[in-house]
């Protein structure tokens, strides 16, 4: 599991060391960070209100709904009318979501225990039967709640242009592309995520919070600046291969 800087370091040397295209991308990208968030229904809670919003106002929204409901007993949460939680900030859509989530741990449909020890395939399918939960969230909360080691979310648009960026692509991979690129980045895909989410801030100098990025198409990366062009009798030098 992923729970301090220390085991975010390990990761990076093993990564470097496997692939050396990643240490220039570690250059650019400078601290990759733990980004750590509360484990468990909090946590999960806590990504479904940060999406879609800025963090200013992800956290208003929890720190109200947290103070009118007990978000660690999710019959609590069944209890709590409509009103309870328009107040606190949620829009009906994810009213629905919080309940469905609330409904499926008391029903003992979702273990989330279960779901940290658990592969991330059988972890992910279980979390997104339930109704409003989709892969990015339930990828979200295994990589930041859980603490999964092995997690890359080759859906998220940054990390596709992060990729396409460090790599010289002219264009993002698709998600099926990235997920094969990926596999050379195993066991430790969570820390190669937020190697490239780190890259992808570093270049637009700010910080990238996964999960209100989610729903955002990705920022187009700059260029890099390319090599002075070799005489027309000679050949370019080919594309580095990817994997």
């Amino acid at each position: 599991m992923i729970r301090t800087e220390a085991d975010i370091s390990e990761a990076l040397a093993a990564l470097t060391q496997a692939d050396g295209r990643l240490s220039r991308v570690l250059d650019t990208a400078g601290t990759v960070p733990l980004r750590r968030a509360r484990s468990g229904l909090e946590g999960l809670l806590a990504i479904v209100v940060a999406q879609q919003v800025s963090k200013a106002s992800a956290d208003a929204i929890f720190g109200r709904l947290e103070t009118a409901v007990d978000l660690s007993d999710p019959h609590a949460i069944l209890a709590a009318d409509d009103a309870t939680l328009r107040a606190a900030g949620l829009s009906r859509p994810k009213q629905r979501t919080v309940r469905a989530i609330a409904e499926a741990i008391a029903e003992g449909r979702v273990d989330l225990s279960r779901c940290e020890a658990a592969a991330a395939e059988e972890a992910i399918a279980e979390l997104v039967a339930v109704r409003g939960i989709g892969v990015w969230t339930a990828e979200c909360w295994l990589l930041f709640c859980a603490g999964h080691r092995d997690i890359f979310p080759a859906g998220d648009l940054a990390l596709q242009a992060a990729v396409a960026h460090a790599f010289d692509h002219e264009s993002r991979p698709t998600a099926k592309r990235l997920t094969e690129i990926a596999e050379a980045w195993r066991p430790h895909r969570s820390v190669a995520a937020r190697l490239f989410w780190a890259y992808y801030g570093a270049i637009h100098k700010r910080e990238v919070v996964p999960a209100q990025e989610a729903a955002k198409p990705a920022a187009p990366l700059e260029p890099k600046a390319k090599a002075p062009r070799r005489s027309s009798r000679s050949r370019q030098d080919s594309p580095k291969p990817l994997s």
